[in-house]
């Protein structure tokens, strides 16, 4: 029954969750003559306690294959020009280990690939848990299958290559920076260099990157304290020394909860438009505590109309990670709430504690006048 169950989810996904991305990407977005768009996803903390490496293992077949866990969210993930996420864990290789010291399986970035990531940010708390070898391992695995990715360099050469990172799409090009406020209290062994947050170097990158050929700056950082769902106060000064010093865009992640959001739509002052997230919580993990057994993911518009540029049409996508036991082991799903919060096949208590997380946050985000609008399927 449990297996027909997540068929049935699956085949109900697929199909809602196509209708969904269409709503939300039409091909006719912007009709003025000459101009451009490129649509993005920001996903937060992708994580691996050790519950779900043992989950992801498939003793006789594959070894590890977490595609069963993104399989709701990739047609919306897929649906977007570029999507990026923030990667919480190494790929350091065996032994794996979750907390505190994560190094998950390579599987792992494979089926974040395949679920339609583009990028992974790696500046966070847990990028030295394995030390100098880890986080060079890390990005090599990454490299190699073609995932493009900033926050956490090999040298002062992959740093130049890399900081900022430089996406090119639909004739629009974004230059992206990622930042952490700290790596544990691990050492950052050279050659190897870790992008952590200081404001004048924010402020000289931020200029930097505004160089002839970019148009659009994004900065993702990983800041803010853990389990609060609103942003601390400095959060909210370093929010507003980027937007001054000509980010387009600013998302955060690493408190493991949802934190507000904030849209700023373009006007006389500010052309461009802001985007502001201050977290997006948990993308997968295995905690299971209101508030952090879930997380969002944002999307938006980046437009280029002749020498017009604007940030447009943010829309957050509630996610939430269901854990049914298939077979006599605990399995990680993540699902679009949208989809799934009055499925009636899902058992009461894991329905009530989706029900539960969807309140909190659409509590959270909808308050608020520059509050950022849910995707609505009817929209």
């Amino acid at each position: 029954m449990i297996i027909d169950y997540i068929r049935y989810l699956l085949l109900a996904s697929t199909v809602l969750v196509s209708t969904l991305t269409n709503e939300t990407h039409p091909v006719d977005a912007i009709n003025a003559p000459d101009s451009t768009s490129v649509t993005l996803l920001f996903a937060g903390d992708i994580m691996q306690h050790g519950p779900q490496i043992e989950a992801a293992w498939y003793a006789g077949d594959s070894g590890y294959n977490y595609n069963p866990c993104f399989s709701f969210v990739k047609p919306i993930v897929s649906g977007f020009d570029i999507a990026i996420a923030n990667l919480e864990v190494t790929l350091a290789g065996k032994p794996y280990t979750g907390y505190p010291q994560f190094s998950a399986p390579d599987e792992l970035a494979v089926a974040v690939r395949d679920a339609g990531f583009d990028v992974l940010a790696t500046a966070n708390n847990h990028c030295c848990d394995r030390g100098k070898a880890g986080l060079i391992r890390t990005l090599s695995v990454l490299d190699s299958l073609k995932i493009e990715r900033t926050g956490t360099f090999l040298d002062s050469a992959d740093f130049r290559d890399h900081h900022p990172l430089i996406l090119k799409k639909n004739d629009i090009t974004i230059a992206l920076l990622n930042y952490t406020y700290g790596t544990n209290g691990l050492p950052v062994h050279e050659p190897t260099i870790v992008s952590l947050i200081d404001t004048s170097k924010i402020i000289n990158d931020l200029k930097s990157a505004r160089k002839p050929g970019v148009d659009f700056v994004i900065i993702f950082f990983h800041w803010g304290n853990e389990y609060q769902s609103q942003a601390s106060t400095d959060q909210e000064a370093l929010a507003r020394l980027c937007r001054e010093h000509g980010a387009d865009a600013v998302i955060g992640s690493h408190p493991h909860v949802i934190q507000p959001m904030e849209y700023f739509a373009p006007d006389t002052l500010n052309p461009v438009g802001h985007l502001l997230v201050y977290s997006l919580g948990n993308y997968v993990s295995n905690q299971r505590d209101r508030y952090k057994d879930g997380g969002a993911m944002i999307g938006f518009t980046l437009t280029k109309t002749w020498n017009k540029k604007t940030v447009s049409r943010p829309e957050y996508h509630l996610n939430w990670v269901h854990t049914p036991y298939v077979n006599g082991r605990k399995q990680y799903y993540i699902l679009p709430v949208k989809q799934f919060e009055n499925e009636p096949s899902m058992d009461s208590i894991s329905r009530e504690n989706l029900r539960q997380f969807s309140s909190d946050s659409r509590g959270l985000l909808n308050a608020g006048k520059n509050s950022v609008p849910e995707f609505s399927v009817t929209r």
